[in-house]
């Protein structure tokens, strides 16, 4: 479940690398915090995220539904996960690198709802996204925001940096493997939740620099279609209730997604 919600891994991860957990030896996976925090102490944290943030809300600014950003985020982290796994780099980095690659939009609608500001962001074809538009109304894009966030949140540069070079891998020497993958996973995301029914191929020189042919990265699409299908069948994504909840800033109304008995048989 940890795994499978961008705001609740990040707040594991956090818990996991705080002063009183770590004793100075940082985690970078998700697995590593559960099992240096606890069950009982986790079990708390997620119980209490769940409830204040209700799993995924929608981003008003950039247009999209809390479905569309939890499959986008999912989908990107299992791309990342495969990607690795044909590297062979770390598996759950990349996991989590893809789960949070979204993050500074989350970050920017939340920013933009406070302030009442009504903000728009049109999203163009990959590989530039909404930067565009971000940077002629902010001065930045949400890369750049979430790598930022990451960074507050003492996240390890292997996994800030990755975020913050998403749109240009080549920025960075350093993170430049972990930063193609992202990018290349975002196309497969792409691919996986149907966003846009021509996608333009991704650069040939990251395909090289990955090892990775236009014909296996097309087979990779399918393997996380089929994956994310497989984990939307499993939480029951389609099944929702809608419920009025207080924020600080007044009502809101929230789809909450309902987890299926035999999910948590499965996986109790």
């Amino acid at each position: 479940m940890i795994r499978l919600d961008p705001g609740i891994a990040a707040r594991v991860l956090q818990m996991g690398n705080s002063a009183y957990y770590s004793h100075g030896q940082r985690c970078y996976t998700v697995d590593e915090a559960v099992n240096r925090v606890g069950y009982d102490q986790v079990y708390e944290l997620v119980a209490h995220a769940v409830a204040s943030q209700v799993l995924v809300r929608p981003l008003v600014a950039y247009g999209l539904e809390a479905d569309q950003l939890w499959r986008m985020s999912v989908a990107c982290a299992l791309a990342a996960e495969t990607f690795a796994e044909q590297l062979q780099i770390d598996r759950d980095i990349a996991y989590t690198v893809g789960l949070l690659h979204g993050v500074g939009m989350v970050a920017i609608d939340e920013w933009a709802f406070r302030q009442q500001l009504g903000l728009c962001f049109t999203s163009r074809a990959l590989p530039l996204e909404t930067c565009e538009a971000e940077r002629a109304t902010l001065g930045f894009h949400n890369a750049e925001a979430g790598a930022a966030l990451l960074r507050l949140w003492e996240f390890p540069a292997v996994m800030s940096e990755p975020v913050r070079w998403q749109y240009l891998p080549r920025g960075t020497a350093a993170h430049f493997q972990l930063a193609a993958v992202l990018h290349l996973s975002k196309w497969l995301r792409s691919a996986a939740c149907d966003e846009a029914p021509e996608l333009v191929a991704p650069d040939m020189g990251l395909l090289r620099a990955t090892h990775t042919s236009m014909s296996q990265l097309e087979k990779l699409a399918g393997e996380v279609r089929t994956r994310l299908s497989d984990v939307s069948s499993l939480l029951d994504v389609g099944a929702s209730e809608r419920a009025t909840l207080m924020f600080p800033n007044g009502e809101r109304a929230i789809d909450g997604h309902r987890v299926t008995r035999n999910f948590i048989n499965q996986y109790a």
